[in-house]
């Protein structure tokens, strides 16, 4: 499974759970019910997919250039540390907009999903991977062949 199709796919079952995880944590964390955490988790995902789609282009154009064509433990590190350090930058102040919290509290909030969701990306992408195959970025080299597939 190539382009388009791949992200899609990728996107919908890595958000899906990624948004019942957060809400129930959320939840737990803040004392709250999930019925106030669960439009934040929703808010959350929703600002990580297009951050998802975003980072992902950029990363794998950045990929197609390497001359290594696969996925290292480093590259896949690099991967989510820095999709992750990206993502909070959109997160912290929605959180602490919804919850009617400091931006410390937020982050303070959010640390736990912040230490969860690298592992969790991770884990994801190796499985990800090891079901669907490494994208042609990895394995041809060529942005714009995957790109047109």
């Amino acid at each position: 499974m190539q382009g388009v199709l791949r992200r899609v796919v990728y996107v919908s079952v890595f958000e899906i759970t990624g948004t019942l995880i957060s809400a129930y944590m959320l939840a737990y964390l803040s004392g709250s019910e999930a019925s106030h955490t669960g439009p934040l988790a929703i808010m959350i995902s929703t600002t990580a997919v297009t951050v998802n789609l975003i980072y992902n282009w950029l990363f794998e154009r950045w990929e197609a250039k390497q001359s290594a064509r696969s996925r290292s433990l480093a590259r896949r590190i690099l991967h989510a540390v820095g999709f992750q350090a990206t993502l909070v930058l959109f997160l912290i102040p929605l959180i602490a907009w919804w919850m009617e919290i400091s931006l410390i509290q937020a982050l303070l909030l959010d640390a736990v999903l912040i230490v969860f969701f690298p592992i969790y990306m991770f884990v994801f992408n190796w499985a990800f991977d090891g079901i669907f195959g490494l994208p042609d970025s990895v394995t041809k080299g060529s942005f714009e062949e995957e790109a047109a597939a």
